[in-house]
């Protein structure tokens, strides 16, 4: 797999002007690398700049210090080279699965039709392609936006909490179906959580944010075959490690065990 699906943030620095005109530092010398085919899980408090890195990377807003570069290539812009799935499928109710995957994609594109069925098989959803956003479940609107970022063969994909609204018997069989995808597929994944055993049981490494303003402060290597066993020995230990990095530093208002 050559370089062009890595990922590189260099001494990234963010600010947003508040309403009153105050500047706020949003992201402090953010430094990560992504390698080619990797998975990565990041973790951090809410209101860490976790959603804001996103952006910087897909290119929305470019207004930061440092550099990003997918590949040898710096980020200036949007492009099909990177995709992004949030935590609401964003489907446009009146298009039909087919369609909304479609929109992805250019309609002169070569074999296009042939193309959209391919990921719509890939996502499990072939006998449903003529159906509308509001005949699915929840997990199946998330996979007709999983097919509709990946229709474009981005070389990476950005997951925005994009589980965060299943229930949680939903979100572990989506969970096992990115990892399929992602086997599959072999593109670069970065997804950001706020669910530390989910951030274990995707991830290839688990970087931590610390709170505003975000930098990332420590990394853990899963090295865990998988299909991963979220109550093995060694899933619970690298789990205890980041929770202790964690809420070590993020205020918890109550006793929390594990």
């Amino acid at each position: 797999m050559g370089r062009e699906n890595s990922l590189t943030v260099q001494h990234v620095t963010k600010y947003h002007t508040s309403p009153q005109g105050d500047r706020l530092c949003v992201l402090s010398d953010v430094n990560l690398t992504v390698e080619p085919g990797e998975f990565v899980s990041i973790v951090g408090p809410s209101g860490c700049g976790k959603s804001t890195l996103l952006r910087l990377i897909l290119g929305l807003d470019t207004d930061y210090e440092g550099r990003i570069l997918v590949g040898d290539q710096p980020v200036t812009r949007p492009g099909l080279d990177r995709g992004i799935v949030f935590q609401e499928h964003r489907l446009f109710p009146w298009m039909t699965v087919f369609e909304n995957v479609a929109f992805g994609l250019s309609e002169h594109a070569a074999h296009r039709r042939d193309t959209v069925r391919h990921y719509i098989n890939l996502v499990g959803l072939s006998d449903f392609e003529n159906a509308y956003p509001h005949q699915l479940s929840g997990g199946m609107r998330q996979r007709v936006a999983i097919a509709r970022a990946l229709v474009s063969q981005p070389q990476i994909l950005l997951l925005d909490e994009p589980f965060g609204a299943l229930d949680a018997f939903t979100r572990v069989q989506m969970q096992q179906e990115l990892i399929r995808i992602w086997s599959q597929e072999g593109t670069t994944m970065v997804i950001v959580t706020h669910d530390i055993d989910e951030a274990v049981y995707l991830g290839d490494r688990v970087a931590i944010m610390s709170k505003r303003p975000g930098t990332f402060r420590k990394e853990y290597a899963v090295r865990l075959v998988r299909p991963r066993d979220h109550g093995s020995d060694d899933f619970l230990q690298i789990r205890r490690a980041i929770h202790r990095e964690f809420f070590g530093e993020v205020e918890v208002p109550f006793a929390y065990t594990i």
